[in-house]
C-alpha cells in the first residue's frame, strides 16, 4: 500500500504563499505586499497587492518613496490589505476570518482589519516594527483582540513553475 506524502506544505505555508504570489502583481519598484484572506473553513475569500487604485495610471503616478508628500506613492498607493477586503467573495466571511499577509500592516489597515472582524494576522516581516504607524497598528490589533502571529517559515522556499 502507498503511503500519503510526508513533504506538503501545511495551511500557513500555502495561504502566505499565496499571499507571496500575488505580491509579485504588483508594480511598486521598492516594495511589494500580498494579503490573503481565509475564511473559518480555510476557503480562499480574497486577495490583494499594493498598487494604484482602478483607474489611476501607474505611469502617471509617483513610485518615489522620498519627496513632497505628493510627489510620493504614499497618498495614491492602496495598500494589499484593503485590495483584498474589497476583492472578499463575501463580506459576511470576513467575521473571524484570517488575515495572511507579507509585510505587518500599518495602522490604516489596522483600522480596516478590525472594522471588518478579522480575528488573526499572520505576517511574514515586520521590518518597520519601530515606526510610530506600526506601534500605532500594534496598539489597535490589541485593543480589538485581534490575535498577531509571525510566520516562522524556516527559509523555506516555494517554487513555482509554469512550464505545462
Amino acid at each position: 500500500m502507498t503511503s500519503k506524502r510526508k513533504d506538503y506544505i501545511s495551511w500557513d505555508e500555502y495561504f502566505m504563499a499565496v499571499a507571496q504570489l500575488s505580491a509579485l502583481r504588483s508594480k511598486d519598484p521598492s516594495t511589494q505586499v500580498g494579503a490573503c484572506i481565509v475564511n473559518v473553513r480555510k476557503r480562499i475569500i480574497g486577495i490583494g497587492y499594493n498598487g494604484f487604485p482602478t483607474g489611476c495610471s501607474d505611469d502617471e503616478l509617483p513610485w518615489d518613496r522620498e519627496g513632497g508628500f505628493l510627489d510620493t506613492k504614499y497618498p495614491y498607493v492602496c495598500h494589499a490589505e484593503l485590495n483584498a477586503v474589497t476583492n472578499a467573495t463575501n463580506r459576511q466571511d470576513l467575521e473571524g476570518a484570517t488575515l495572511y499577509v507579507s509585510l505587518f500592516p500599518c495602522n490604516e489597515c489596522a483600522k480596516l482589519i478590525v472594522q471588518t472582524g478579522i480575528k488573526e494576522v499572520i505576517y511574514l516581516s515586520d521590518k518597520y516594527a519601530d515606526k510610530d504607524i506600526f506601534v500605532a497598528s500594534r496598539r489597535i490589533l490589541s485593543m480589538a483582540g485581534v490575535k498577531l502571529r509571525q510566520l516562522n517559515a524556516n527559509g523555506k522556499r516555494i517554487v513555482l513553475s509554469l512550464e505545462p
